[in-house]
């Protein structure tokens, strides 16, 4: 199978163009000559066939784009993860299963217990970082689309300030807790919105906060499953049962 690259760029059949810079160089990296086979994609939905071009220095790869080809790997659902951060290399970890796993976008909350602490440049460093992981994953798994990481925000301010439309829900070990395997089997909703706390969880005034805020408590059985493994199962749930 030809490396796939993601170019956040317009794609045009026939058309030369020399790659960003980021992108040369992971052609640079696999040790790719002049006439070697890509794939190209933007995010827009389906793929490009390519060609490379030429090669000059270490940064500049050029490359004819050939037909584009059509690729529908994308879930039914559309799933937005709103995650209070696990700590260290976890959430690049959990960034890159979920991208393998579908997910549309990903919204990273700073939460009562969270360990992890970002604000400022170093939050932005983050997210570009996080953004960086998401890409390499999407190109891997042979996704067209690219999930979204947005810019780390505080939960409560996150919870005010969202608009109406996803079916939410938040991952919760209350008693009054649905299965999400049922309600995923039977809800006929395109948009969902999952809610998930950090270590140890989201607190009791948090999950007060996101149920006044219309989220549905929704359980994945009776097993406490780490910050970076609920978030998953979840997503697998929805993409099994879609």
């Amino acid at each position: 199978m030809p490396p796939r690259l993601y170019l956040d760029a317009p794609l045009r059949e026939g058309e030369n163009i020399d790659l960003p810079t980021d992108v040369a160089r992971h052609v640079q990296v696999l040790r790719l000559q002049p006439g070697a086979p890509l794939t190209l994609f933007n995010g827009q939905g389906g793929e490009w066939a390519a060609e490379v071009l030429r090669m000059s220095g270490r940064q500049q790869v050029a490359v004819r784009i050939g037909s584009p080809q059509p690729a529908s790997r994308e879930l039914t659902r559309r799933v937005t993860l709103a995650l209070g951060m696990p700590a260290n290399e976890r959430m690049d970890a959990l960034v890159e299963k979920a991208t393998e796993l579908g997910v549309s976008a990903i919204q990273p909350l700073q939460c009562a217990r969270s360990v992890l602490k970002l604000s400022g440049e170093r939050a932005e460093r983050r997210q570009a970082h996080w953004q960086a992981v998401a890409v390499a994953a999407a190109e891997q798994s042979g996704r067209t689309q690219v999930p979204q990481v947005a810019a780390v925000r505080n939960l409560a301010d996150w919870l005010g300030r969202l608009e109406a439309g996803a079916a939410r829900h938040v991952l919760s070990l209350a008693d009054d807790a649905v299965p999400l395997a049922g309600l995923a089997a039977t809800s006929a909703a395109e948009d969902w919105l999952m809610l998930s706390g950090p270590e140890g969880g989201l607190d009791d005034a948090e999950e007060a906060l996101a149920r006044q805020r219309s989220f549905a408590p929704v359980s994945l059985g009776p097993r406490v499953l780490r910050a970076d493994t609920a978030p998953l199962a979840a997503l697998v749930l929805l993409g099994a049962l879609a």
